[in-house]
């Protein structure tokens, strides 16, 4: 269900319906893994080393940090910037999964390349993210810097937000880390794709009559087992984004601990490895690998469900017109 198929082509949904089910697997994904979400943009922005043997900063164990943000912040604090987030994640999948849809009906048309091919959905995966990202990065940048903020709030609301950081640190700032982002965002899109479809052609036997529920089980399997090894094996790159999407924020993170400026990408790197060696490009992993195993197994999960609701709305359409055009004749 997921790419092009040619031999699906009468079930063939349009742009506006795979947006739609984008946008709606989005909105309903990000509502349930908006906690892991918060916990990791904590890890990934402490200095400190992120160690239960060895606490040193504010946060040691993803459930150390979770009865911390709770006793400190309340239950609302782990959905922290959740409205630019929900924001992000309809418009990330309606055009991410709109955009990887029509690459790979690109390459069934004007190449000899099987469309279906685990191959074919790498190249257009990591395209269709990036294309996301660029689209996108903005309200990423406002999730990372809500999520990040403890109390008192820097900013109060949305509006309040987009408007302090437009007068005070200029347009471009709504754009820090897309370069570590781009950088990661290819292979990790390119590689859930990858790993999604050879997972599925192992796992996922043809659908027999009144079996979509259990496909679509099976796809959430396959989904969570690509998220997790595209994680993993991009997962600096994520870091580095949300290290530089709060440059000029360090007033809101000062009572987590010590706080960094880097002047880029390469200087980031650098001050991390000097810093905090090795284990400090993977801080936050553990909740990481915990969002990514649900946030990708939902995501693929909930977009064939929703492609195959309106492929069932469609064809029950479609059967009482035919209905009605025999009773008139």
């Amino acid at each position: 269900m997921v790419g092009f198929d040619p031999a699906g082509q009468a079930a063939a949904l349009s742009a506006q319906e795979t947006a739609l089910a984008g946008s709606a697997s989005g909105m309903v994904t990000r509502a349930l893994i908006s906690p892991f979400d918060v916990i990791k943009i904590r890890f990934q922005l402490q200095i400190e080393h992120v160690s239960s043997q060895r606490p040193e900063g504010k946060y040691s164990g993803l459930f150390q940090a979770s009865r911390c943000i709770y006793s400190e912040e309340g239950l609302s604090a782990f959905w922290k910037g959740h409205i630019p987030a929900q924001l992000l994640s309809i418009c990330y999948g309606a055009v991410q999964f709109t955009t990887f849809e029509f690459l790979t009906e690109i390459v069934h048309k004007s190449t000899s390349y099987d469309s279906r091919s685990a191959g074919v959905h790498f190249v257009c995966g990591g395209l269709a993210a990036c294309s996301a990202t660029m689209f996108c990065q903005p309200l990423d940048t406002l999730r990372t810097r809500f999520a990040a903020q403890g109390e008192p709030k820097v900013y109060s609301n949305l509006r309040h937000a987009v408007s302090t950081m437009w007068r005070s640190e200029g347009p471009l700032t709504f754009y820090r880390g897309l370069s570590p982002t781009l950088l990661a965002v290819f292979p990790y899109a390119g590689l859930q794709f990858f790993f999604y479809n050879i997972f599925k052609t192992l796992l996922v036997p043809p659908p027999k009559t009144g079996e979509s529920g259990g496909v679509n089980l099976r796809s959430l399997f396959c989904g969570s087992g690509a998220g997790m090894i595209s994680k993993t094996l991009t997962y600096p790159f994520d870091l580095f984004k949300k290290r530089l999407q709060v440059g000029g924020f360090e007033e809101a993170r000062v009572h987590f601990g010590h706080v960094r400026n880097y002047r880029g990408l390469i200087d980031c790197m650098v001050q991390i490895g000097k810093e905090e060696g090795l284990r400090g490009f993977f801080k936050g992993l553990s909740p990481s690998l915990v969002k990514a195993a649900l946030s990708t197994g939902f995501t693929f999960f909930w977009y064939e469900f929703f492609l195959n609701a309106i492929q069932t709305v469609k064809e029950r359409q479609r059967t009482a017109d035919v209905t009605k055009d025999q009773e008139k004749k």
